[in-house]
């Protein structure tokens, strides 16, 4: 199982012009299904007089991943699916992109239909751009103030963050890490402690 994934940089509006239609893209970012039909709700109120509103999203990682297009009243894949092909050509999760069109009065057929889509797509996802993410696993770990300073040395070197720290009479901290580091994380803590500090791994999260 891979930690990393990609999502949008930013939010992004493009608009294409054809055949007098208006084809306006839109790329947001969605963490969940709720959150993308909300985007979409928010799209068709402002943008009420469009003819349609079409879309793609896909959201999760791995065997969480799920996704959803429609052509809404378009002919048969002439919009979704062109959409949803640009989100997984550029290899994008938690992702949402909704393509509004204006009729302008000439029928530009099936052909036509699914490149102006597919292109308003494509160029509003180049717009928002590309940023890398990790699921990442989160540990407590205790030990001795002695151990301290060696273990935000070693935890620098693992490119592990610090997200929290107790004191009493011993150093108790919150440390986030990549998921593909968390089993060095524990290893080097047990060898660093000789096996006598504590360290409990939580489930891991998604994270910018």
């Amino acid at each position: 199982m891979s930690d990393e994934y990609h999502t949008i940089r930013t939010e992004s509006l493009v608009e294409i012009k054809v055949q007098g239609s208006r084809f306006i893209g839109e790329a947001i970012g969605a963490v969940s299904a709720q959150a993308g039909q909300s985007t979409l709700d928010q799209i068709r109120k402002r943008e009420h007089a469009a003819t349609h509103h079409c879309y793609a999203w896909r959201v999760g990682h791995d065997q969480d991943m799920a996704f959803k297009y429609s052509d809404d009243g378009e002919p048969n894949g002439t919009a979704g699916r062109p959409i949803y092909d640009a989100i997984t050509g550029a290899d994008l999760t938690d992702t949402i992109v909704v393509v509004t069109r204006y009729f302008g009065g000439t029928k530009l057929g099936p052909g036509g239909l699914a490149r102006a889509y597919s292109d308003a797509a494509r160029l509003t996802l180049e717009q928002a751009g590309r940023s890398t993410r990790y699921i990442t696993g989160l540990a407590t770990a205790t030990l001795d103030f002695a151990l301290y300073d060696r273990w935000l040395k070693l935890l620098q070197k693992m490119g592990a963050t610090v997200v929290g720290s107790q004191f009493a009479d011993k150093a108790t901290m919150q440390i986030e890490v990549r998921l593909s580091r968390l089993d060095e994380l524990q290893r080097t803590f047990v060898e660093l402690t000789s096996g006598k500090g504590q360290i409990e791994i939580a489930p891991p999260s998604q994270k910018k």
